[in-house]
């Protein structure tokens, strides 16, 4: 069974950082495009960053965000810095099997989220 579990949410001050962590099992991980999403309340989902065999990331997290992966351990990671109130959401980590995409509904394994506050 593919579970995906986030963890490293919190309330953060703006200009602050914060890593959120993913662990996958279930399968082997390493053949898989793995990404972070994220949702604001009220806002549809999009995707922040994705790492297969380079890396993606939405242009509002471009130089502030990076996504990482440890493959031996099948963890994936999200380093975020200088965060803002706009970057408050719940984020998820998603897995897909082969190539990226930034087609959400091509993603088929979720994590059940991570809620992520930036106070200003």
């Amino acid at each position: 069974q593919v579970q995906l579990v986030e963890s490293g949410g919190k309330l953060v001050q703006a200009g602050g950082s914060l890593r959120l962590s993913c662990a996958a099992s279930g399968r082997d991980f390493s053949t898989y495009a793995m990404g972070w999403f994220r949702q604001a309340p009220a806002k549809e989902r999009e995707a922040v960053a994705i790492i297969s065999y380079s890396t993606w990331y939405a242009d509002s997290v471009n130089g502030r965000f990076t996504i990482s992966r440890d493959s031996a351990n099948d963890m994936v990671y999200l380093q975020m810095n200088s965060l803002t109130p706009d970057d408050t959401a719940v984020y998820y980590c998603a897995a897909r099997a082969g190539t990226a995409s930034l087609r959400l509904s091509s993603w088929d394994n979720w994590g059940q989220g991570t809620q992520v506050t930036v106070s200003s």
